[in-house]
């Protein structure tokens, strides 16, 4: 029988989940409201399977998963979550989790899920398939247009650094930090309002990590 650990923060949809889950026959051998409990039963219990809720009180499930995979677990992660924003599944596309589901969506695609990664094939919701494949993958690819010196100008917006913090970093003129700018907000097909590549910068500040 298949081996399940559940982790929620809201009583209420974890008591649920796990009812529904055992009435499909899953052996549920732990549940946890927190992150760091749940670090710790997957750590010790092993479980074939761990489902995660995003944010939780002490670690997330983003941070269980990056502690668990320094382990020799074999484990398979679904992380079950309201989350659609691109920075979110952005960080759990580069995670390399097993699958993604959203909260609101049937039981019976949990169920296919679990049966799917148990299989060593990955699943994912179609919304996490379509903000991959049609806003974070056109970003990246925006983002590779750019300079060496152009990158690092962007991560120095996120960090919100003004012009002339940048100039004085990268040891070169105002002019020529702005000159950058011009040229990035061209290349990412920005407006060009003035607060435009900062906002944009805040919008994808996990894609820009990756840089």
């Amino acid at each position: 029988m298949t081996t399940i650990i559940v982790a929620d923060d809201h009583p209420l949809l974890l008591n649920g989940l796990v009812n529904e889950l055992t009435g499909h026959g899953y052996n549920i051998i732990a549940k946890a409201e927190n992150g760091a409990i749940a670090l710790d039963q997957i750590k010790n219990l092993k479980p074939d399977v761990a489902i995660l809720d995003v944010e939780m009180p002490l670690l997330t499930g983003f941070e269980v998963i990056e502690k668990c995979k320094d382990s020799d677990l074999k484990t398979k992660f679904i992380i079950l979550t309201s989350h659609k924003e691109k920075g979110v599944i952005h960080q759990a596309n580069e995670l390399n989790i097993d699958g993604y589901l959203l909260k609101d969506e049937p039981f019976i695609e949990i169920h296919n899920c679990i049966q799917s990664v148990l299989k060593n094939t990955p699943y994912f919701s179609k919304t996490f398939n379509t903000v991959v494949e049609n806003e974070i993958t056109t970003e990246l690819s925006k983002l590779k247009l750019l300079s060496p010196t152009e990158r690092t100008i962007v991560r120095l917006v996120a960090l919100e650094k003004s012009s002339k913090d940048i100039s004085e970093l990268l040891t070169i003129s105002p002019r020529t930090v702005e000159k950058h700018r011009s040229n990035i907000i061209k290349k990412l097909k920005l407006n060009q309002h003035q607060d435009a590549l900062f906002l944009w910068t805040k919008e994808h500040r996990t894609i820009i990590k990756t840089l």
